[in-house]
């Protein structure tokens, strides 16, 4: 008796799980008070650096990425590009990206800041966020992602007593 390619469910499954996500459940875990309360967060924080930080939710990957089975962070460095995220004066724009169909959870920084950051800080960043995720608490989570951030752009890019702040990029997070 032939059994069925595990990798077909697998891939279905995937999909499904996909499409059902939408964004009616970003606004269950993210309602638009806490949304206005993270872009008040982020401008308050690009007042103190001269990076640019942006906070972006997506219920679920379109179908071009679930056909190729394209990984989270693929869909993340999209963004990142389409979001303008990398088009800062100083290099330094920061993405925090989470895709809730697959509770996943990506950064992505730009050249200038991630020159001074390693790969396992930005790790370790991602793991205490998904602490606070798995326990419900989507706010806390983007909030300590965002308050660690800006503090690795304040020791990196502060900005000068006599530099003016110039807001680069929309503060309010996105949802896609």
């Amino acid at each position: 008796m032939a059994t069925a390619d595990p990798t077909l469910f697998s891939k279905l499954g995937r999909i499904w799980r996909h499409r059902w996500t939408d964004e009616a459940a970003v606004r269950r875990v993210l309602p638009a008070d806490a949304m206005q309360r993270l872009a008040g967060r982020v401008a308050a924080s690009e007042r103190r650096h001269s990076g640019e930080i942006r906070i972006c939710v997506e219920a679920g990957l379109p179908m071009s990425y679930l056909w190729r089975h394209a990984p989270p962070r693929e869909r993340a460095v999209t963004l990142f590009g389409k979001l303008r995220v990398w088009d800062t004066a100083h290099n330094n724009g920061v993405l925090i990206y989470l895709l809730l169909a697959e509770h996943a959870i990506e950064i992505v920084a730009d050249r200038g800041i991630d020159a001074h950051v390693g790969s396992a800080e930005w790790a370790a960043m991602t793991q205490r966020m998904a602490v606070a995720f798995r326990e419900g608490r989507f706010e806390d989570g983007i909030t300590l992602a965002l308050e660690e951030v800006s503090a690795l752009l304040m020791a990196h890019f502060p900005l000068a007593d006599d530099q003016p702040d110039t807001n680069e990029l929309p503060d309010a997070p996105v949802v896609l």
